[in-house]
């Protein structure tokens, strides 16, 4: 067996395990946390794809981990390490995410065993043609039925091959678009998308910053500004949440990629890290003052307040999770830390901000995606202007009366009418505020309770078993 293969089971062990302790406080019928628990179904299938004029035989698996609510929801990734436990546990930490941040779908999740960095875009987009029809035929896709997302390995690109496929089946649907989410804008995305999981890692640790019972245990004071923060993965998601952290007023001062590491504790430019990557390939040499790392791995022990990894999963493990310095783990990545390194952290008092609330974002702007696709109608397209000219009355009013008068500036400002991105990156940050304030809720009524990511499943788990229960078990 492989040594990705062992990490599979791990993670899948490691949800599991967090799963079951969250469970151990729940007063729920035996049986229901039993079903809460377990896949309710694994499809693999082996697909032939014709590469440079020969077969080749590509894997491919997707997971419905829930059905208490449907549709299931969940990205598709493209790995050589894909394998059927790793799928399992993602579906599974999608069920409880989208329970947590009232999302109404049930969790899923989907993999491709090919490597899309060697792959060239023809075979890539033969492969997930073939891939979607497969779920097409089982009929396991659908507006109504599992819609897929980009995960690691996709993007908006493949996600447009996909809706492209299935509108090919299902000609004239109206709501076909929503068959997945993640899709380019002119193809039925939705703006700020891109961004999403990004910013909504930054509004869950902004949200712990200003949490100042937590923070007084750990010896904080308040607020983003001045905080040190490394980050492990310069992705979409880690290059986004260190952007957004950055602008309001915090320290990048440690980055981790796949090529080496930079440290420089005077905090390095998250912009200008990015656009050096770019043009040379490499993080690495991109100022005399920020330190190389050939390991990017030694960077997680370095002094820092906040620890973002980015990645993968199991990244803190047994091994590493004593020399960690952070004060707060913020998990931006699914499952970077294993069962027995929380154990460890959270004896040396680090508290850590979990996946299944932190990196929600995705799945959250994903739904109003769908909604979007089931509406036919851009969010913000009725009302914008409607909202602008309301506002003008407004200001036009409080200047007769004053006598006053604002700045051209001032009153664009003030009577922009929200458009898309406004009312998603509005409803993203209610999303993350209300979710946190839950998990602290339960952190404070529940006896035993002591740490965010139990709390985050307890939470999760009580509304997924409420709707169990609401439903009743047929027949």
């Amino acid at each position: 067996m492989s040594n990705h293969l062992v990490k599979g089971k791990d993670f899948y062990e490691s949800v599991l395990h967090f799963y079951d302790h969250a469970a151990s406080f729940s007063k729920l019928d035996p049986g229901i946390i039993s079903q809460i628990r377990t896949c309710n179904s694994i499809y693999k299938v082996n697909f032939p794809v014709e590469v440079d004029g020969h077969v080749q035989v590509f894997e491919g698996i997707r997971v419905q981990h829930s059905h208490h609510k449907l549709p299931s929801k969940g990205g598709i990734r493209y790995s050589i390490h894909v394998d059927e436990e790793e799928v399992m546990a993602l579906a599974t930490l999608m069920t409880f995410k989208c329970a947590l941040v009232d999302v109404p779908f049930g969790g899923a999740k989907g993999g491709v065993k090919i490597n899309p960095r060697t792959s060239s875009v023809q075979t890539l987009e033969r492969v997930t043609r073939r891939y979607a029809s497969e779920l097409i035929k089982k009929n396991l896709i659908g507006p109504g039925m599992d819609v897929p997302a980009p995960d690691y390995g996709t993007s908006s690109r493949e996600m447009a091959w996909i809706a492209d496929t299935y509108l090919t089946f299902k000609y004239g649907d109206t709501s076909a678009l929503g068959c997945v989410t993640g899709k380019p804008v002119g193809q039925g995305g939705i703006r700020g998308r891109t961004e999403a999981t990004g910013l909504g890692i930054f509004y869950g640790i902004r949200e712990l910053l200003e949490d100042e019972p937590l923070l007084k245990k750990l010896g904080m004071t308040s607020g983003m500004a001045g905080k040190r923060i490394i980050v492990q993965g310069l992705g979409n998601v880690g290059y986004h949440a260190a952007h957004f952290c950055q602008r309001e007023g915090a320290l990048i001062v440690g980055i981790a990629e796949r090529e080496g590491g930079l440290y420089n504790p005077a905090g390095l430019d998250v912009e200008e890290v990015f656009k050096h990557r770019s043009v040379t390939g490499s993080i690495l040499d991109f100022h005399p003052d920020a330190k190389n790392f050939e390991d990017s791995l030694q960077l997680l022990e370095y002094e820092c307040d906040v620890l973002l990894p980015a990645a993968l999963e199991n990244q803190i493990h047994e091994g590493n999770a004593k020399n960690i310095k952070a004060k707060i783990i913020a998990e931006g990545a699914n499952g970077p830390t294993t069962q027995e390194a929380e154990k460890i952290l959270l004896e040396r008092g680090v508290v850590i901000l979990p996946d299944l609330y932190l990196n929600a974002g995705g799945v959250t702007v994903s739904y109003f995606e769908w909604l979007k696709n089931l509406s036919n109608v851009r969010f913000g397209r009725m009302g914008k202007r409607a909202e602008e000219a309301s506002l003008k009355r407004l200001v036009m009013t409080i200047e007769q009366t004053t006598g006053k008068t604002v700045s051209e500036r001032e009153r664009a400002l003030i009577i922009h009418g929200a458009d898309e991105i406004d009312l998603v990156h509005s409803g993203l940050e209610d999303t993350m505020i209300t979710a946190y304030r839950e998990i602290r809720a339960v952190m404070d009524e529940v006896p035993g309770i002591t740490d965010l990511r139990t709390a985050a499943f307890y939470a999760a788990i009580e509304k997924i078993g409420v709707s169990y229960q609401a439903l009743g078990i047929f027949p």
